[in-house]
């Protein structure tokens, strides 16, 4: 397995397949992760493989390292197309994330007006009153929900919680046509259990979700890099098309990734 830990508070720009030139923000651990899930097909790796590494960066530190980072870029003319918080865990858990998103906000416009700021995150912190004031706040708050089914869910993504997808769902009111949301199309077996998320079962209960949440836009995607659970396949981009052609017809925004 292949790890992929972010150790600066300011990565790339790298370009993303979902959001262009997409400079990184950081707010986890800079040598493990930090996460709320523990996906089995996180770039990260699991949980325990870092858990040594608990500091997360200042505020301060990290308005500090994105100023700079973007008076470089924009004296070089080479501006990104998003601010995108992710990097090694869940970015909304650290504790002064509503303030840093504030400042990120008013120095995109100083520095980089056209440009947006993206949140990459579980949802598990969106009935929180500062990370939803915050998440209402960006341009893209993309929330991920991997099924419609909780025990599904708990198998893929592993919550770290009592997790409960009514409770997501409920949550998820105040981002009605404001969120993006993201799902990942997968299969292998997991825990002795043969899974595919692609069913035609599935992925009907997925769209009624869908239609529940009612986000923005929608973004799915499959394994594009190596995977800490071995054995993950890909679902193919036809049957992706397939998935979302329904949406489609119904008026949803769909991009999809292979």
């Amino acid at each position: 397995m292949s790890t992929i830990l972010f150790n600066q508070i300011i990565f790339g720009p790298i370009k993303s397949r979902r959001l262009g030139i997409s400079l990184g923000v950081n707010l986890l651990p800079a040598f493990g992760k930090w996460c709320s899930f523990d996906c089995i097909y996180c770039e990260c790796g699991w949980n325990k493989d870092g858990k040594e590494d608990k500091k997360l960066p200042d505020a301060e530190d990290v308005i500090l390292a994105l100023e700079d980072r973007l008076k470089i870029m924009k004296a070089e003319g080479e501006l990104p197309d998003t601010i995108t918080f992710s990097g090694n865990g869940e970015p909304t858990m650290h504790p002064d994330f509503e303030s840093i998103i504030n400042t990120t906000l008013d120095l995109r416009q100083k520095y980089a007006p056209n440009a947006k700021v993206s949140v990459l995150t579980n949802g598990s912190r969106i009935s929180i009153e500062s990370v939803k004031r915050a998440l209402l706040k960006v341009d893209n708050a993309i929330i991920k929900i991997d099924s419609c089914e909780e025990r599904l869910i708990k198998l893929i993504d592993r919550p770290q919680y009592e997790y409960s997808l009514k409770n997501v769902i409920e949550g998820l009111e105040p981002f009605a046509k404001k969120f993006v949301l993201q799902t990942m199309f997968l299969k292998g077996k997991i825990d002795g259990n043969l899974v595919d998320s692609s069913t035609e079962e599935l992925v009907n209960g997925w769209r009624e979700l869908v239609r529940k949440v009612k986000p923005r836009e929608i973004m799915i995607y499959t394994i594009d890099r190596e995977t800490p659970l071995e054995g993950l396949e890909k679902v193919s981009v036809e049957r992706m098309q397939e998935i979302a052609e329904p949406l489609i017809k119904e008026g949803f925004t769909v991009k999809i990734s292979g």
